[in-house]
């Protein structure tokens, strides 16, 4: 077996520059030999020095599938052009997972009471409603 910090190779099929959402977008190969799956924020690192990016915040890794055997995962990555670019167009769970979102707070069920509590008023009132914190 090789050391914990065994070599990474990733190659990139379906290579698209999608201009409407200004964006490059790729499937990722991940070969990982003697290792188990490579963190997000790596191949982000990765990314950004083969792609010439200024700022991780802009690269999106996910979906990774590691084959029967290992060695090898299969994922997706979007490098956008501006961080303005990639908070218009990605959902909420990725910025929460790339750290530029927060997770709303309280539970489901507390949050929903909340937001039909409002419905009952209208205007100023409708802020003093949820002062619970």
């Amino acid at each position: 077996m090789a050391d914990s910090k065994g070599s990474v190779t990733i190659r990139t099929r379906k290579f698209m520059v999608n201009r409407l959402l200004n964006r490059r977008q790729m499937i990722l190969d991940v070969l990982h030999p003697g290792r188990g799956s490579v963190p997000k924020k790596e191949l982000q690192d990765i990314l950004a020095k083969k792609y010439n990016v200024s700022n991780n915040k802009t690269i999106f890794v996910f979906g990774f599938k590691t084959v029967f055997g290992g060695a090898r995962s299969t994922g997706f990555a979007l490098i956008y052009d501006s961080l303005n670019d990639a908070l218009n167009v990605e959902p909420k769970y990725r910025l929460v997972r790339n750290e530029l979102a927060k997770k709303a707070t309280g539970s489901r069920k507390s949050r929903k009471e909340l937001k039909n509590k409002k419905k009952k008023f209208r205007g100023i009132k409708k802020a003093k409603v949820g002062g619970g914190k």
